[in-house]
């Protein structure tokens, strides 16, 4: 099963297909009003033989049987939505089946009014990940928590992420140094925060992604002079 997100995963529109059903329900413990909202960010296109049809038989697994599966749910309820269900497991016993779940989120540094912030940002809108033993008394759990719309996978088998596929998103989860957030781009007007040039107003003539630079055209003594500089020590005008 591929992911991917930002370059780096995204799900198929085939796993997104289960929404649509789903959002025409309201699951009793979310105010009807806040559900409409919310299901507006949902994916429609729905399709047959979603995950969410039906539980499961019982797939075969190696070592104990956990692996991580992907959930979806109502965009922007994710962390609700891991709370309730983490109360359902608690409530109904079954630690020793589900044992973790988790919201993917990266941190960012944003420059905004000249001033740096950190900020979480999801990684996968829309999605969490569980780890557990695939069981019928599991799905029903999971598959019945309110906000979550259903399983990914082809058919009613639930699909577990491969190995590489869970290292490489906690990796990203667990980076020291936390992503610069771009706002801005080519040819567009940009004021200088930082350094020598600090206050001067210039455009964006290069963005280099991979050295974390960028290279901005500023008129110095009726020149336009290119100064480059470090993704922070720019913002958006």
């Amino acid at each position: 099963m591929a992911l991917e997100a930002d370059d780096d995963f995204a799900f198929s529109d085939d796993d997104d297909d289960r929404a649509e059903r789903d959002a025409d329900a309201t699951p009793a413990s979310e105010p009807e009003a806040s559900l409409s909202a919310a299901q507006s960010d949902m994916d429609p296109d729905p399709a047959p033989g979603d995950a969410a049809d039906a539980p499961p038989a019982e797939p075969e697994q190696p070592g104990d049987g956990r692996n991580w599966f992907v959930i979806h749910c109502y965009s922007g309820y994710e962390n609700k939505v891991r709370y309730n269900l983490e109360q359902r497991i608690d409530s109904m016993g079954m630690k020793g089946k589900i044992f973790d779940v988790v919201v993917p989120t990266e941190e960012e540094i944003e420059v905004k009014d000249g001033k740096r912030r950190t900020v979480e940002r999801r990684v996968f809108p829309g999605y969490l990940l569980v780890q557990m033993i695939m069981s019928e008394d599991s799905w029903y759990v999971v598959r019945n928590t309110p906000g979550v719309t259903g399983f990914v996978g082809m058919g009613n088998v639930p699909t577990p992420l491969r190995p590489e596929e869970v290292a490489q998103i906690l990796r990203r989860m667990e980076a020291e140094a936390p992503k610069v957030k771009v706002t801005y781009k080519p040819s567009q007007k940009v004021r200088i925060v930082d350094g020598p040039f600090n206050d001067f107003i210039g455009t964006v003539a290069e963005i280099d992604m991979d050295r974390a630079k960028v290279r901005v055209m500023v008129s110095f003594f009726g020149r336009e002079t290119p100064v480059e500089l470090d993704f922070l020590q720019v913002e958006k005008v």
